[in-house]
């Protein structure tokens, strides 16, 4: 499958790499052994699939380090998950990183958010190559060939899960005649799904006279090119279909002349992806499931990982609406069928907003037209509906572990709009089931 063209802001520059200058892979946001999030992975066989990515993913990193003959990894904050309490990430996490030492590679750490409430940043004892920076500002000078810029990295952790002040004045001033290299977990000036974390602007990180700012915190990749190359390099592995997209790490290479070309290479084991199907005047099963297949195609082509995981979300108008809802199971089976005949392809989740096809005549007979109209108008908006579904709601988020108990909402307003949400699914299902004259949907394409 095609890769990726690289993003070079500097074209003209060789690819000699005995001209390359310093030369390092910068990522972020590893997540080591994070738990999965989503309730929908139901199939044993994607769970394993996705719950070994990050590791994966993590050896597949030093490999392309080992294979790039690169001067340096640096990693800008997150590489664990928060409180990890297994020993196993430590343990696999120390071979990785003698690893990179073993063939010379130095490797750059700071610790982000999740890492602040890792006992196991604390405790892991590190090979001598491997500079873990501390909550004060440091840097570290690597000195060079003869007749090369020294390369100067400067880098912060932070103690705490929270950081709402920028940490930039924490950090040392550029050094003269020297390759400035700057690693920051921050959230710049924000982004949806992400908290506030060390907030700062790109105009400031240029001001400091750096070459390369080297940031974490923001899963999804973005390039800032100035007086300084700024560089989100994103996650390199999608947890959930709310991190769906490529992933990728960046290799940069910066050359005495302050010069930075960057390449960025895909790294993800499997690529999460949205598709939403236009099922409008679909009226055959049959027609349905072709369809599922011919819209799986071009976007498991398109895809640089070896595996694909998609929701599916289904709308428009259709007969097969009531149908679709009601055998929700075999369209689901359906789907997954014609995944598994394109290859790496799973289906995580179908979402289906089909609705019939309703005439005047038909909607003033119909009495499950009439009782759609009488749940959306009397009950769902209801104040006595709202409390009791907030107390059934509320008993089974308190039940669920801590680490997915966000999949109701993150505040008030989100949570109640989503227990909204799934009540209106729920009407809709129950709906569906009691439409009469459907077919078992056993039949297939």
């Amino acid at each position: 499958m095609a890769r990726p063209d690289p993003i070079n802001p500097n074209p003209e520059k060789p690819e000699d790499n005995s001209i390359a200058g310093f030369r390092f892979i910068h990522t972020a946001d590893i997540h080591l052994d994070s738990p999965l999030k989503s309730l929908a992975l139901r199939n044993r066989d994607l769970a394993d699939l996705i719950g070994g990515a990050t590791r994966q993913v993590f050896s597949d990193i030093v490999d392309l380090c080992v294979g790039e003959r690169v001067d340096a990894l640096i990693i800008a904050g997150d590489l664990y998950d928060g409180d990890q309490t297994s020993m196993k990430t430590a343990r696999f996490l120390a071979s990785e990183l003698n690893r990179l030492a073993t063939a010379g590679i130095r490797t750059f750490i700071i610790r982000g958010n999740h890492d602040a409430l890792s006992r196991i940043s604390r405790e892991l004892v590190l090979p001598d190559l491997v500079k873990l920076f501390s909550g004060r500002g440091e840097h570290v000078v690597i000195e060079r060939e003869q007749g090369e810029k020294p390369v100067v990295i400067h880098g912060l952790s932070f103690a705490n899960p929270t950081a709402p002040e920028s940490l930039l004045p924490k950090y040392g001033r550029a050094h003269p005649d020297a390759i400035n290299i700057g690693i920051m977990h921050t959230s710049l000036g924000g982004a949806p799904g992400h908290d506030p974390y060390a907030p700062c602007s790109p105009a400031e990180l240029e001001a400091t006279g750096y070459d390369y700012w080297a940031l974490g915190h923001i899963h999804k990749r973005s390039v800032v090119t100035g007086s300084a190359t700024i560089v989100m390099p994103g996650m390199p592995q999608g947890r959930d279909i709310n991190e769906d997209g490529p992933k990728s790490v960046t290799l940069v290479s910066i050359v005495d002349d302050g010069q930075v070309s960057l390449e960025e290479k895909p790294t993800a084991l499997a690529e999460f992806a949205r598709i939403t199907i236009d099922a409008s005047g679909l009226s055959e099963w049959s027609d349905l499931a072709h369809v599922l297949a011919d819209t799986l195609k071009p976007v498991r082509s398109a895809s640089t990982a070896p595996h694909l995981v998609v929701r599916l979300a289904l709308s428009g108008e259709t007969p097969l609406a009531w149908r679709m809802r009601r055998d929700s199971d075999l369209l689901l089976a359906e789907a997954e069928e014609r995944a598994e005949q394109i290859g790496n392809t799973w289906i995580e989740k179908l979402d289906i907003a089909c609705t019939p096809p309703v005439t005047p005549q038909a909607s003033a007979a119909d009495p499950l037209n009439e009782l759609r109209a009488l749940i959306e108008n009397d009950i769902l908006g209801s104040d006595a509906y709202e409390t009791a579904l907030a107390s059934v709601a509320d008993t089974l988020q308190a039940q669920l572990p801590t680490d997915i108990r966000d999949l109701f909402g993150t505040d008030e307003a989100e949570t109640k709009a989503r227990r909204m949400e799934l009540a209106r699914q729920g009407a809709d299902d129950v709906l569906a089931r009691l439409q009469p004259g459907q077919a078992t949907g056993s039949e297939t394409a």
